[in-house]
């Protein structure tokens, strides 16, 4: 946009809105996986890597990397005052367990210092600058985390497909919606066969991609390639696809009910 079309206003605009998209966990996780070689087990300072590799070990030793391989990770939230070194995380495990990115390192630490690199010269220190904070900056998703920390003590609840109200009462908490959207119940429940539908073929097509990759349309996908940016976006599209399903059953059983 800059060196071929000139057009610094929409160069900016092409920032923010990634900017605003990272800040609100829609940036697809593999465009944040960092991968490192595991030379040693040790280093004179501890590395993001070297720590996670011990910890999967100590999970699952039979998975874990090997001296030699390349680990995959990215930095998700942490405690106040943690080290990046203590937030990293597989990003499998992530995907599965829904922990939250720390998408502010990402800011902070992967894009600051390059896009200031590329506007500072064009558009001065104080309007580069201006490109990190504002308004585009203020909406901020978190993932909501299935294990660990408070987690232990939460207590599921189901919300209403329609107005996210609470589903508390016996009749309704094992279903979809609600007792005052249930005349919108056929509405809400083509609205997410949509979705799921959806989501199948996003994920029928990563997996032909992988299948393509193997050399085989036959065969299943036995690729686990952690730096390849498809093998994260098939198995989020797998995981999405269940979820998925997960929502519909939940009209099975509102008609069941009825």
């Amino acid at each position: 946009m800059l060196l071929i079309d000139r057009d610094v206003a929409g160069a900016q605009e092409f920032v923010k809105e990634t900017i605003s998209d990272l800040l609100q966990n829609k940036v697809d996780m593999s465009n944040l996986v960092i991968t490192k070689a595991l030379t040693k087990e040790s280093y004179d300072a501890k590395q993001a890597h070297v720590e996670l590799a011990a910890r999967m070990k100590k999970r699952d030793a039979g998975s874990a990397p090997a001296l030699g391989d390349r680990v995959a990770y990215v930095i998700v939230k942490g405690a106040g005052g943690s080290k990046n070194y203590e937030k990293s995380e597989d990003p499998i495990y992530v995907l599965e367990n829904n922990i939250p990115i720390d998408t502010k390192y990402y800011l902070d630490n992967q894009l600051a210092k390059p896009l200031g690199r590329i506007f500072e010269p064009i558009l001065g220190e104080k309007k580069a600058q201006s490109l990190l904070t504002g308004e585009h900056t203020r909406s901020i998703s978190v993932a909501a985390p299935t294990m660990g920390g408070l987690m232990k003590f939460a207590k599921k609840t189901q919300t209403c497909m329609g107005c996210k109200k609470p589903l508390v009462s016996t009749s309704e908490k094992e279903g979809a919606v609600c007792e005052n959207c249930r005349p919108r119940f056929g509405e809400l429940y083509q609205k997410t066969l949509s979705r799921v539908s959806d989501l199948e073929v996003r994920f029928a097509r990563l997996w032909t991609q992988c299948q393509r990759c193997q050399g085989s349309v036959h065969n299943n996908v036995i690729c686990s390639s952690r730096d390849c940016p498809i093998f994260y976006m098939r198995m989020k599209a797998k995981k999405d696809v269940e979820d998925a399903g997960k929502e519909l059953v939940r009209f099975d059983n509102d008609v069941a009910a009825w």
